[in-house]
């Protein structure tokens, strides 16, 4: 508050009045309020030696009550009063949790200093800020995002094509930023890298057209449309480390050696034992990891099934296992195993590698698989009934089990008739003769079997990283197009999912990240009068993440000064 000091131009006299400045978000612009009018200055001097002084004294008192921390608010709103058209007094203040980490990794300061001698006319920082916290809090294409960029206390100065060109900038500087984040990970929060995951997911995009990176492929959700896929590196904490994007069309076991050579060279990470799965287990994979100059090593799974027969021979061989209660059971064995190495001129090379395989079986797990392939048999059967209505696509696992079919290579519709087609008993009985059995193949031989088991374990947490990325970050269907743009939606996933995991480890993994994410999208306000904001979302997760982060999610009213205040407190 200020005394006002209003002079008439016609009259030379001035009046005094205590008024109130604020910045009224539904205008976009700052207005007054008088508090009191107090009267003429020629008036007041007959009544007081120095009336602006003593006026002055009494705004800043009035101003100094306003800011108590105690105080009451008081307003009135006129019932006759209306909105006006495209008025929005919702904000969120949720992302304010978000921006204390995305300040405390330091994004702003990277691409602050990137931009610095560019002559590009939006500011890359903001658009970024915008775009992974709404991937975070209210996911949905580019343009949905810049469209409610509004609901954030952020700048919003910018228009669509920046954002669009900004993607560009993102792109060109998306292997740096990955080791930036690396380093300011390892500063705040340590890495853990004496295991390290490595996983292989694909996304698909809204459009059929096929490019050069967007191509048809094996899709793990199957679906017919273009995929990209995309390699990920998790260390033991479950915080990533860097990730790789690869055509839609690359086979899994081929993103490992150009994404581990990448980490080994770049990030500094000294000897490090990767843990994958089997789409992994090729000669060259792990050829390459053993001789990198760190002697690295690897726990694989194998699978049962395409094993060779000496390896089907000794998990089925029931001595050495040994039980440990009534439905689970393990062996190992010391096992010098022949590997096909590549060589560079393309030939394959017999190599000779010393694995430890732990195999293990689990009733649970027979018991599942069973139940999945009960499933799937039912469909095979509705498959031999009536081929005509079944496609390569939509037939997926079933054809499997069906003796004699056939797809058209171009329709995909099948082309055996149905008297053709049978199921292949033989199949199910031998592969029901390994259910609930597994192998683990490592370099760490000298690791008791429980150990590598334990390590491999640790595998759930890089699937359920897809799985929120596919989820809570809905970052597939993919809407944009060109490689650039494809390139930084991953990289503004990519950081939106270190700040969830990061947010999931600041509050001790009491609660999911998909349930942390809703308490914040749900932490909203609504502007009411002058500058001043009503809160009426609290639940425990938000008390569990004010106290970490030292947001106060429980108040039920501020004002925009105090909401800037702890914004500003999260970027210092």
């Amino acid at each position: 508050m200020f005394l006002r000091k209003a002079t008439n131009k016609k009259t030379g006299r001035t009046y005094l009045s205590i008024v109130h400045g604020y910045y009224d978000p539904s205008t976009r612009s700052s207005r007054t309020k008088t508090i009191q009018s107090i009267g003429y200055l020629d008036e007041l001097e007959k009544q007081y030696n120095d009336p602006i002084a003593h006026f002055t004294a009494v705004a800043n008192e009035l101003d100094a009550q306003r800011l108590d921390a105690n105080a009451s608010y008081s307003f009135s709103i006129n019932k006759q009063e209306l909105l006006s058209i495209d008025t929005d007094n919702s904000k969120n203040f949720g992302y304010v949790a978000a921006s204390s980490i995305y300040h405390e990794l330091g994004v702003h300061s990277f691409l602050k200093n990137r931009q610095r001698h560019t002559n590009d006319a939006f500011d890359a920082n903001v658009i970024m800020q915008m775009l992974v916290y709404s991937r975070l809090l209210f996911p949905a294409s580019k343009k949905n995002s810049f469209d409610h960029r509004h609901r954030f206390f952020e700048k919003t100065d910018y228009s669509l094509d920046d954002v669009y060109r900004s993607l560009t900038f993102l792109c060109k500087h998306k292997d740096a930023l990955q080791l930036w984040l690396n380093d300011k990970v390892k500063e705040h929060y340590g890495r853990d890298t004496s295991l390290i995951y490595y996983d292989v997911t694909n996304y698909y995009f809204e459009t059929d057209k096929v490019t050069d990176f967007k191509r048809k492929g094996v899709s793990k959700e199957h679906r017919p449309n273009p995929i990209v896929q995309m390699g990920l590196f998790m260390d033991n904490n479950g915080i990533p480390i860097t990730y790789e994007l690869f055509p839609g069309n690359t086979n899994d076991c081929l993103t490992y050696r150009p994404n581990f050579g990448r980490l080994k060279k770049d990030y500094n990470l000294g000897r490090v034992i990767t843990v994958a799965d089997k789409g992994m287990t090729t000669g060259d994979n792990i050829w390459y990891t053993i001789n990198t100059p760190t002697k690295d090593g690897y726990v694989f799974s194998m699978s049962v099934r395409g094993a060779e027969q000496e390896v089907k021979d000794y998990v089925l061989d029931q001595n050495g296992y040994e039980w440990l209660g009534k439905e689970y059971k393990r062996k190992s064995r010391l096992y010098p195993r022949t590997i096909l190495v590549s060589s560079r001129n393309g030939r394959k090379m017999k190599k000779t590698v010393d694995e430890k395989q732990v195999v293990f079986y689990s009733e649970k797990y027979d018991k599942r698989a069973k139940a999945e392939r009960a499933a799937v048999l039912a469909k095979a059967q509705a498959l031999i009934r009536n081929p005509g209505i079944y496609t390569r696509a939509t037939s997926y696992g079933a054809a499997a089990y069906v003796k004699n079919i056939a797809f058209d290579k171009e329709t995909g519709e099948v082309l055996s008739p149905a008297k053709g087609l049978q199921i292949d008993e033989e199949k199910i009985k031998a592969e029901e003769a390994l259910d609930g059995y597994y192998i683990l193949i490592t370099s760490e031989y000298q690791e008791c079997d429980d150990r590598i088991i334990d390590m491999y374990r640790g595998l759930w947490r890089i699937e359920e990283s897809f799985r929120v990325t596919k989820s809570d970050l809905e970052a597939r269907p993919v809407y944009v197009s060109r490689k650039d743009h494809i390139q930084a939606h991953f990289l503004t996933c990519f950081v939106a999912l270190v700040i969830a995991r990061i947010l999931e480890l600041k509050t001790e993994h009491r609660y999911s990240i998909g349930k942390l994410l809703e308490s914040l999208s749900q932490a909203n306000c609504t502007h009411v009068k002058e500058n001043l904001y009503l809160f009426s979302y609290y639940d425990e997760v938000l008390e569990l993440i004010g106290e970490k982060t030292a947001i106060p999610f429980n108040r039920k009213m501020m004002s925009l000064g105090e909401i800037k205040k702890v914004l500003g407190d999260t970027k210092k």
